[in-house]
């Protein structure tokens, strides 16, 4: 049992290797790496994940096997070890549902190019995750971006193209600032540990000194992380980005990469600074206002479109707003709904997007809901996957999104002065949630006349149905067994404090 110990370790050189490989690779060579590497990861994780459970205790692993200052460190808990199982799943089914776009979309002279980026995509994802090291965190932020932008110009198009250039300049911005805090955070602790940075941290505070410092820090820190993770205003780049792609990298970028820098941010809440130190210093309190705003605006810029694809991404703005309202809240309850409402968003807009592309291919690759009329038909299964992505981000039991929703208010009475700003904003953002994706639901299967049907061009794909079963038994399994998940979060943040 105690090699396991060496697993999340080599999850991540092997996703390196694999990207190094697959340079030299035909596109369907790297493909089934890809998928082999993906596969590997996944079992290496569920290990992990079962290996922690069963002790009841985290494990760090030594990179080189030296102590800090000279090596680097790698810390599992339960947490960490649920997170990177969930990613891979996720990973996988989104891989299998847009496999067949993808050899379309993308030249065959660059297809083992995307495959490069989504073995360092995944490489970075597992090391935020795991990472105990501040320094080696913002390296593989860097390795997330480059691997995104790849992602998401893979399908050469003006669009896709602008849509890379917003995203970069965001994403500059985010890491200057998440730089520059670092070295100011080094500079005042000599650490870049996070266990050691916490403890001067902690030191300064009792002490008073460094006050200004410490505080300047926090915030640069966490907003460079909230504008990497598109929280409301920080979020233009988003529509561009998620809508114009190919369905498994919209698929990706909406359900990992943001919701890798919020996971990264909760480390830092916990592990760095400290939860009553960043509470003091007021930054949860403009999370909790961005994120309200987020919630309502989302919501209501998705009520305004006539792309799906873009009510799609719109949603997702709110959706991250409900995570860092539950992060601002300050309460337990809050914090173990918004790490939930990660995996519960992450399976539902998965799923929406793969479900999405396979109504446009049955309407005649149309996304306009005039053109959608009715595909629910010519798609069973798609028009299927759609509603239950759409009724597990409007919150109704048996769903995902219902255990964020009803964890969000739990967590809004341990904070009484929030408590009615959080039901209103919650009441609102759930019925502008059920406008645009239940008027969605009804033009799918509205039916029109034989004549009018768009040509379908939907061929039955395998891999598509796989994914779309898999996504739609995910988020029932989120919705309807949530109590043992529930409690691996409770005691991965137990482990975390």
């Amino acid at each position: 049992m105690e090699f396991i110990k060496n697993f999340p370790f080599f999850s991540i050189v092997l996703c390196m290797i694999s990207a190094t490989i697959s340079s030299v690779l035909s596109g369907k060579n790297a493909k089934r790496l890809s998928m082999f590497v993906v596969s590997a990861v996944g079992i290496m994780s569920a290990l992990v994940l079962y290996y922690v459970v069963q002790t009841g205790e985290s494990f760090v692993y030594l990179m080189g096997h030296h102590a800090a200052p000279w090596g680097n460190e790698l810390r599992v808990g339960v947490l960490e070890g649920l997170m990177a199982f969930f990613f891979s799943i996720i990973m996988m089914l989104s891989l299998l549902g847009g496999m067949k776009q993808i050899f379309k979309d993308i030249s065959e002279k660059k297809l083992n190019l995307y495959f490069i980026m989504i073995d360092l995509l995944l490489a970075s994802l597992l090391a935020l995750i795991y990472t105990n090291d501040l320094f080696n965190a913002y390296v593989f932020i860097e390795i997330n971006t480059l691997a995104a932008c790849g992602l998401i110009m893979s399908k050469q198009n003006g669009r896709t193209l602008v849509g890379t250039m917003k995203y970069m300049v965001m994403s500059l911005v985010g890491s200057g600032l998440i730089l520059f805090g670092l070295s100011v955070l080094y500079g005042v602790t000599g650490h870049l540990l996070m266990p050691n940075i916490k403890e001067s941290v902690l030191a300064l505070t009792a002490s008073g000194q460094y006050r200004v410092p410490v505080l300047m820090t926090i915030a640069m820190v966490t907003v460079g992380l909230a504008i990497k993770s598109a929280l409301y205003p920080f979020h233009n780049w988003l529509p561009d980005t998620y809508s114009y792609g190919t369905p498994t990298s919209s698929a990706l970028l909406s359900s990992l990469v943001s919701k890798s820098y919020i996971f990264l941010l909760i480390k830092i809440v916990y592990r760095v600074v400290g939860f009553d130190v960043i509470a003091g210093s007021g930054i949860l309190n403009i999370f909790f206002v961005f994120g309200l705003a987020g919630m309502i605006m989302g919501s209501v810029r998705a009520l305004a479109q006539n792309d799906i694809r873009k009510m799609i991404a719109y949603s997702s703005v709110a959706q991250i707003g409900y995570i860092y309202m539950g992060i601002g809240l300050g309460t337990k309850v809050g914090m173990y709904a918004a790490v939930f409402h990660i995996m519960s968003h992450a399976a539902s807009k998965a799923l929406l997007f793969i479900s999405s592309n396979g109504l446009s291919l049955a309407s005649g690759n149309g996304k306009e809901f005039a053109d959608l009329r009715g595909a629910g038909y010519r798609n069973k299964l798609a028009g299927f996957g759609f509603m239950v992505g759409s009724l597990s981000m409007v919150g109704i039991p048996l769903f995902a999104g219902f255990i964020s929703k009803l964890n969000f208010a739990l967590g809004a009475f341990e904070s009484p002065a929030k408590l009615m700003p959080t039901l209103l904003c919650l009441a609102i953002s759930t019925l502008l949630n059920a406008g645009y994706f239940i008027r969605a639901v009804i033009v799918l299967y509205t039916p029109v006349a034989k004549a009018e049907q768009p040509e379908n061009l939907y061929k039955r794909d395998y891999s598509f149905i796989v994914s779309v079963v898999c996504f739609v038994i995910l988020n029932f399994v989120l919705g309807m067994f949530s109590g043992p998940i529930m409690e691996a979060i409770r005691s991965g943040l137990n482990m975390f404090a």
